[in-house]
């Protein structure tokens, strides 16, 4: 007669894998996972943004030490060929100017162009005219020096270094930076607030599991190991979708402002901002940022878990 018991013992068994003390897909962690996916998706624009209006604001600083204009406005009697040709070697021979150049009608047209249309005579309109003048950024010139004898040789010409208006731009544009800088930290903190509440949710779905291998000897750092490996797959999960949306969003952005530069909408946002790139420093940015919330949602899991078993081992004597 055959062993059945004895065989049995003979077969190899099959080795279970031990169940997760977190479940690993519920509805509870779908809902963090979206909601980590959008802070991240929010975060990511918020910080090429900041990186777009920095550079921006870099690129405005620059231009005020490589260029200045002056502005020669129409009068009765005024030889305006004559009165550019005077301000432009009058430029020319002064120390820190390093070229000028006079703006001829088509490229005044093409600055008029968004507001009056095409096909401008000049000649028929009371339109100033510019020259420009590039300085040297090491040894600029004396621009209340140069202003004056501006104005001395041509009573029309006026000197703008654009310094006025720049300044108030940069200064928004700093001002812009730490609003982004305080969002983006409001969203760090909210995403932090949101996996303390979903650990200890998941904490309390599995409390009896969890304070059952607490008091058989499993050690704490076990147990948040568990939690912490969870949370870190689900922020890493939700950090990559959220700022893979961002790159796609970016990209769109760029496709649109380069498809469409022949427009004045494009033109008004490229002397803005550029070509609307954010370079590879914000890409990298994002990266770092993916990086940092899928890390945050491990480290907040783990510290959550271990203040939690910190709290019942000061109430389990009570409770004894």
């Amino acid at each position: 007669m055959i062993d059945v018991a004895a065989l049995a013992r003979r077969l190899p068994r099959r080795r279970e894998r031990p169940a997760p003390i977190v479940p690993p897909a519920n509805v509870a962690g779908r809902a963090l996972l979206t909601v980590i996916a959008i802070m991240t998706f929010l975060a990511s624009l918020t910080l090429g943004a900041v990186s777009l209006v920095a550079d921006t604001a870099s690129s405005w600083q620059a231009d005020i030490s490589r260029e200045v204009t002056v502005q020669v406005r129409p009068d009765d009697g005024l030889d305006m060929d004559a009165a550019l040709r005077t301000i432009q070697m009058l430029a020319l021979g002064t120390p820190g100017v390093s070229g000028a150049a006079v703006l001829d009608d088509a490229a005044t047209g093409r600055l008029l162009e968004p507001w009056l249309g095409t096909d401008l005579a000049l000649d028929e309109l009371p339109v100033p005219r510019l020259v420009v003048i590039a300085v040297d950024a090491d040894a600029p010139p004396d621009f209340a020096a140069l202003g004056r004898s501006v104005r001395e040789a041509v009573p029309q010409a006026s000197l703008d270094d654009h310094r006025a208006w720049v300044s108030r731009l940069v200064a928004m544009a700093r001002a812009t930076v730490l609003i982004g800088i305080a969002i983006l930290t409001l969203m760090m903190v909210a995403t932090v607030l949101t996996v303390v509440f979903a650990t200890r949710g998941a904490m309390t779905g599995n409390r009896q599991i969890i304070e059952v291998l607490h008091f058989v000897g499993a050690r704490g750092s076990f147990i948040a190991a568990e939690f912490q490996r969870h949370f870190l797959r689900l922020g890493l999960l939700g950090a990559l979708a959220g700022g893979t949306a961002a790159f796609a969003v970016f990209a769109l952005v760029g496709w649109w402002t380069r498809a469409n530069q022949a427009t004045p909408e494009a033109d008004q946002v490229s002397a803005l901002f550029g070509s609307f790139s954010i370079g590879w420093v914000g890409y990298a940015g994002v990266v770092v940022l993916i990086l940092a919330v899928a890390l945050l949602t491990g480290v907040t899991s783990r510290l959550t878990v271990t203040r939690q078993l910190a709290a019942i081992d000061m109430l389990s004597p009570v409770d004894a």
